[in-house]
Order: structure tokens, then C-alpha cells, then sequence
């Protein structure tokens, strides 16, 4: 099972990691989190298939954090890139986006894309709130 979804910030898309992180019944396979100019993409991909309660429940959640995400073909291109085994830093050259994590969710790869980026512009644009 895989869930794709777009979010607004970096702290909508930290509440999907400690969530993930809060419920062990979502056999995580790999999360996959890509900064954009205008917002997140976060790709959870799921070991193997769940109840439909525990499902409806998780799509609940991210329906309330963000909208289902239908990727154009260079990130959807970039997110099979990585599931097979590719290099997150060769995916970004090749791709042009911005990798964050990719793997097992660890809010601190999160928090310190977000540090760097803003201390790298001066301000902190409204996606890294």
C-alpha cells in the first residue's frame, strides 16, 4: 500500500512522521519526504496491505494535514528512482528535487533541512513554517 500527499508545511509534514512514529500497526516499509518551492510531497509506502479500518483511519489523517498528490512525471520518475535503490543525491542531480529523507522517518533529518534553508535565505518562508 503507498499513500502520496501533498502538504503545506514543515510542520504538517512533521506531524506525519510522529504520527507514523506513534502507531507500530503501520508496517512501514519507507517514507519518502521532497522539499518544493510551494509545499511537501510525502510518500509513505507500506510493507504489506492493512485492515481497511487501520487504512481509512491513516488517509483520514493525512486528508486532514494535506490533499492526495498525483506527481508530475519528473518527481514521480525521481520517487521510482529511489524505491529501486538510487542514490538520493544522484536522484536529485539527475531530477532536480530536493530530497529530504528517504527511508526510515527521522524528524531531525526534517528539522535540520528546514534550519539550513532558512539560515541559508535569511527568513523563513511560510512552507518551512
Amino acid at each position: 500500500m503507498e499513500y502520496l500527499y501533498y502538504l503545506a508545511n514543515a510542520s504538517l509534514t512533521l506531524r506525519v512522521i510522529q504520527f507514523l512514529h506513534s502507531r507500530p500497526q503501520l508496517p512501514v516499509s519507507f517514507v519518502t519526504v521532497i522539499h518544493q518551492i510551494d509545499g511537501w510531497v510525502v510518500r509513505v509506502k507500506l510493507n504489506c496491505q492493512v485492515s481497511s479500518d487501520i487504512d481509512g483511519d491513516f488517509r483520514a489523517f493525512l486528508n486532514e494535514l494535506g490533499i492526495a498528490y498525483e506527481p508530475p512525471m519528473r518527481v514521480q520518475m525521481a520517487l521510482w528512482s529511489l524505491e529501486a535503490g538510487q542514490y538520493p543525491v544522484d536522484v536529485m542531480r539527475r531530477y532536480q528535487v530536493a530530497i529530504v529523507s528517504h527511508g526510515n522517518p527521522e524528524r531531525e533529518e526534517i528539522e535540520a533541512f528546514r534550519q539550513q534553508f532558512v539560515r541559508g535565505l535569511g527568513y523563513c518562508p511560510e512552507t518551512l513554517a
